[in-house]
C-alpha cells in the first residue's frame, strides 16, 4: 500500500471525521495528542526508503518529530454545515500525505453551526487498518470530560518501533544484507527443520497431505479470481475525486433486522448497502442483478498490536437485484460464512513478502488490477459502545472515511454509542447527483430496519 501510494488508482490513505458538541480547549487537545504519540511510537515513524529496490521499506524514527505539523485547527466560515466539514475531509482525505514525515494528520475544525466542532484524523492504510484506527484513536481519548479524565482501556499492546532511529537509505540495505549473512546459517536450519517436518507429516498421511494441498489450491483460486459479474456501466466514472456523505443508523435496529432474517449486524449492514445501489439503479432506469463487490474480512485478534494490518480481501457477487431484503441477508450470510472457512483466507500474508520485491511499477499495475473489478468496497468496523471525549468535548458522532482505489464507492461502518455511523467515500463524476444518491442510502437502510419494526 505504501509503494503503490504515488498512483492515483490505488491510493489508500482513509479518514475519519468526529463530530464534537463543543470546540475543544486548545492547549488541552494538544496534550491529548501528545499523550498518544508518546504512548504510540509508531505515531512517530517515517518511512525509509532503500537505495536500491532489493529489500522492503522500512519504519524508522523520525528525529525531527513535530507534532505541531501534524496536529491542526482551521476554522469553517459560515454558516458551518455539516455538508462543508465534509467537503473539506474529502479535500483532505484525497491529498497525499508528506512521505517524509511520520504518516498521519488531524485537524480540529472549528466554527460549525450550534456551537459544535469536528475533528479529522487521517491515516495512511500502511501505517493502521480501520480497527487499527480505531484503537489508535482510544489514546487519545477518555471516558469523561473532566481534565486528567482516564483514557480508554485497550486489550493489546502499541505497536513499537520496528527499526534502529538511525537509518538511512543506504544503512537499510547494508543492514538487510549484514543480517542476512548473519541469520543465513539459522535460517537454513529452521527451514530445514520446518522442511522435515512437513515432510514427516507427508509420510505419515500422505493422502491427508495431498488432500489439504488440493484444498488450499481450489481455495486461493477461489478468493483470487474475480467476481463472475460485470461493472456496471452506470457506475463507470473513472474519476479520482471525493464525494463524501454520511449516514446514521440505530445499532439496536440493525441487530434486530440482521436477527429477524437469521442473520448478524454486518449481513443487515451490507444487505442495506445493496439496497442503496438497487435503488439507484432504479431511478434510472437501469437495473442489474449483481454488482461485483470487494469486502476487507478482518483476522485481527487480541495478540495483535494495536495498528497495523490484519485484514484479507474477498470478492463478492452482490445480489443487488434482490428485492426482498431477508432474501438478501441471507445470501449475505451464506457468503461471509464461506469465505471465512476457506483454507487460504490468508493469502496475503503469503504474497506479500513476494510481493514487495517487485518493481514499483509492475507492484502498482498488479494492485490496480486487483481492486478495479468491483464497484463498491463496503467495511464494518466494531467500534465503542460508550460515549467518550476529546480534549473535554463529547463525541457525538464518529464517521469513518475510507479510501477509494479503484472503486466508484467505498461505504464504511464503525458502531459508536448505540449508533451505527456510515461514511461513503463516492466518485462524484460516477455520482453527479448527490441528493439522489443520499436519498438512495437512507430508502436502501429504512428497508432493511423495516425488519425490525
Amino acid at each position: 500500500m505504501w509503494r503503490a501510494e504515488g498512483d492515483l488508482r490505488t491510493r489508500s490513505s482513509g479518514a475519519l471525521v468526529e463530530l464534537l458538541d463543543t470546540a475543544p480547549d486548545w492547549d488541552r487537545f494538544l496534550a491529548a495528542h501528545d499523550r498518544a504519540v508518546q504512548a504510540i511510537p509508531r505515531l512517530r515513524d517515517r518511512v525509509v526508503e532503500p537505495l536500491l529496490p532489493v529489500v522492503e521499506p522500512t519504519w524508522t524514527e523520525d528525529t525531527h518529530f513535530d507534532l505541531s505539523y501534524h496536529v491542526q485547527r482551521i476554522r469553517l466560515p459560515e454558516p458551518g454545515t455539516l455538508r462543508q466539514l465534509l467537503d473539506l475531509a474529502g479535500q483532505l482525505t484525497s491529498r497525499p500525505l508528506d512521505p517524509n514525515r511520520p504518516q498521519w494528520e488531524s485537524i480540529l475544525v472549528e466554527g460549525l453551526e450550534g456551537g459544535r466542532a469536528g475533528y479529522l484524523l487521517k491515516v495512511h492504510h500502511a501505517m493502521s487498518d480501520g480497527l487499527g484506527m480505531v484503537q489508535l484513536l482510544s489514546m487519545a481519548h477518555s471516558e469523561t470530560a473532566a481534565p486528567g479524565g482516564n483514557r480508554l482501556p485497550t486489550t493489546v499492546a502499541p505497536a513499537t518501533t520496528s527499526s534502529a532511529p538511525s537509518v538511512t537509505p543506504m544503512s537499510l540495505v547494508a543492514n538487510r544484507v549484514l543480517e542476512g549473512i548473519a541469520d543465513g546459517p539459522g535460517q537454513l536450519v529452521g527451514t530445514a527443520g520446518r522442511a522435515l517436518g512437513l515432510l514427516g507429516r507427508a509420510l505419515r498421511d500422505p493422502a491427508g497431505t495431498a488432500e489439504r494441498a488440493v484444498d488450499y489450491g481450489q481455495s486461493l483460486r477461489r478468493m483470487l479470481t474475480p467476481p463472475a459479474a460485470e461493472r456496471s456501466p452506470l457506475l463507470r466514472g473513472g474519476g479520482f475525486g471525493y464525494r463524501l456523505t454520511v449516514h446514521d443508523v440505530s445499532l439496536d435496529e440493525l441487530k434486530a433486522a440482521g436477527k429477524a432474517a437469521g442473520g448478524s449486524v454486518n449481513d443487515a449492514y451490507l444487505a442495506g448497502v445493496l439496497g442503496v445501489f438497487r435503488r439507484y439503479h432504479e431511478h434510472f432506469g437501469q437495473p442489474v442483478d449483481q454488482l461485483p463487490m470487494a469486502i476487507p474480512i478482518s483476522l485481527r485478534d487480541a495478540s495483535d498490536p494495536m495498528g497495523g494490518n490484519r485484514f484479507t480481501g474477498a470478492r463478492f457477487v452482490a445480489p443487488i437485484g434482490e428485492p426482498d431484503p431477508v432474501a438478501r441477508i441471507q445470501l449475505v450470510r451464506e457468503f461471509i460464512v464461506n469465505v471465512r472457512a476457506e483454507p487460504a483466507i490468508a493469502f496475503l500474508d503469503l504474497v506479500t513478502p513476494v510481493l514487495s520485491k517487485l518493481p514499483t511499477p509492475v507492484l502498482t499495475e498488479l494492485t490496480a488490477g486487483l481492486t478495479k473489478v468491483s464497484d463498491v468496497q463496503a467495511s464494518n468496523i466494531p467500534g465503542l459502545g460508550h460515549p467518550v471525549y476529546l480534549a473535554g468535548a463529547k463525541v457525538l458522532r464518529m464517521y469513518p472515511i475510507g479510501p477509494r482505489p479503484g472503486v466508484t464507492a467505498m461505504v464504511t461502518m464503525v458502531s459508536y454509542d448505540g449508533v451505527c455511523c456510515i461514511g461513503v467515500n463516492f466518485d462524484p463524476e460516477a455520482i453527479p447527483d448527490l441528493e439522489l444518491f443520499e436519498s438512495c442510502l437512507r430508502d436502501g437502510f429504512d428497508e432493511v430496519l423495516a425488519l425490525a419494526r
